[in-house]
């Protein structure tokens, strides 16, 4: 079968966060289900050791971030994360273990394709043999897809984000050798709970039995939830600000201690919240190389590694041909909002993002919409600045209409645009800067646009 059938055939698929239709129940989480799937896969996710990462923001930078490192120390890395910007193909990357380079690279269409049908032709044998009460969600079918191109890819090793929350998440059949958790703040509060101790207990989820947990200090309710757990199962706990640059560092490159040197980190992600991820990468990279006898990292292999991690669409800028400057950030939850509000009142103040201004905005209708339109709408209030929403093309997509209530709550003005190109199109005609963020949908729809429209990624 075609890989465009796989992919049709993919998006057909139910989805965790669906809202249910007709007086369907809504969908429930369920480990034996995906541990049924596996099982009659042959168990691919027990062929090889895999990093689980959890956290509210920044598992992906995270993710990526270590997966780099590991594939500069010349290992064959495998990386899954979600969502993806564009193509499907994203969410699974496999590295060649070249050593001295990032040679992460999306699966193959060809191969994607075929590990498809396999897990849908097991998938529907299962049902059909009351092995399963219904097909699987699309994220269980592409982390079972994951799961079975890093066996056959023969990987030295997985490093696994986490879909929602952590305990009853579909890659959480694995065994982790670590388990990371990064920030945790208010999210997916219908699924996870409605206080930051509630869903961190639900992140502490892929911790283990005498297992090690790598994290940093953070909101205390936090702290407190997962050091319950960590206790109670006698986790070893590995704290990652060891990596941290002192305080009042310059933003750009600083130096850590690494394997009895100091380390030069310099990351292409901005922002100084990436430092917390790096310091996450860092202390898990160091736990492999001392505990798991990983030899190949070493100081210049974590350098490399970290100056050529890619994971686009956080706080990524382009100058267009006409003149015009973009900022894409896929901030989806206030937490987000809040750090991309930090970086662009001093982007503003430096005067890096000129005038005028414009924020494209949008997000899905089942997040917190109005508390991210509180947060950064108000930064786009100088004369000839101006605010633009669009419906993104996702089942789950806020309306023009609930967008326009959003900002009529906010008591702000914005331009309503039918489309994602629409605003574009009257963004760039503007000038100046163009910010676009809400939501990792509205960061891919402008990613596809300026490649068909503008010749630029």
């Amino acid at each position: 079968m075609s890989y465009t059938a796989a992919v049709e055939h993919l998006y057909a698929l139910s989805g965790e966060l669906a809202a249910p239709t007709g007086g369907a129940p809504r969908r429930k989480f369920d480990l034996d289900h995906m541990r049924t799937l596996a099982i009659a896969l042959g168990n691919p996710q027990l062929r090889f050791p895999s990093i689980l990462i959890a956290g509210t923001n920044g598992k992906g930078s995270t993710a990526a971030t270590l997966a780099s490192i590991l594939s500069s120390a010349g290992y064959r890395a495998g990386l899954y994360t979600s969502p993806h910007l564009q193509r499907v193909n994203e969410r699974v990357q496999l590295s060649t273990g070249q050593a001295g380079s990032n040679t992460l690279a999306d699966i193959d269409d060809d191969t994607f394709a075929r590990l498809y049908f396999q897990v849908d032709d097991t998938a529907n044998q299962l049902v059909a043999e009351g092995e399963l009460p219904h097909p699987p969600s699309f994220f269980e079918v592409m982390t079972a897809l994951a799961f079975l191109a890093f066996a056959e890819a023969g990987i030295d090793i997985a490093v696994l984000e986490v879909g929602l929350g952590g305990r009853l998440d579909a890659t959480n059949i694995v065994e982790p050798v670590a388990s990371v958790i990064t920030d945790i703040s208010l999210d997916h509060m219908e699924w996870l709970g409605n206080s930051i101790a509630e869903i961190a207990h639900e992140k502490a989820g892929i911790l283990r039995r005498n297992g090690v947990l790598v994290t940093l200090p953070q909101h205390p309710e936090a702290n407190l939830a997962i050091g319950e757990i960590a206790v109670a199962n006698n986790v070893t706990g590995l704290n990652a600000a060891d990596y941290l640059p002192t305080r009042g560092s310059a933003e750009g490159a600083y130096s850590v201690p690494f394997a009895g040197e100091q380390l030069p980190v310099e990351t292409p992600l901005p922002g100084e919240h990436q430092r917390r991820n790096v310091a996450l990468a860092l202390a898990t990279a160091w736990y492999l190389q001392s505990e798991r006898r990983m030899d190949r990292i070493t100081p210049a292999a974590v350098v490399a590694g970290i100056r050529q991690t890619r994971w686009p669409g956080r706080l990524e800028r382009h100058t267009l041909p006409k003149g015009t400057t973009l900022l894409r950030d896929v901030a989806h939850n206030p937490a987000g909002a809040w750090t991309l509000r930090s970086y662009l009142s001093q982007a503003f103040r430096q005067g890096t993002l000129p005038a005028p201004r414009t924020l494209l905005f949008s997000a899905l209708r089942d997040k917190a919409v109005g508390e991210m339109a509180q947060i950064l709408f108000p930064l786009f209030d100088e004369p000839g600045d101006r605010i633009l929403v669009a419906p993104v093309n996702s089942p789950r997509a806020a309306s023009l209409e609930q967008l326009s209530a959003t900002a009529h709550e906010q008591q702000v003005d914005v331009t309503l645009c039918t489309s994602v190109a629409d605003a574009m199109q009257r963004a760039i005609a503007h000038g100046g800067s163009v910010v676009v963020s809400g939501s990792v949908y509205l960061v891919g729809e402008v990613k596809a646009w300026l490649r068909a429209d503008e010749g630029t990624l």
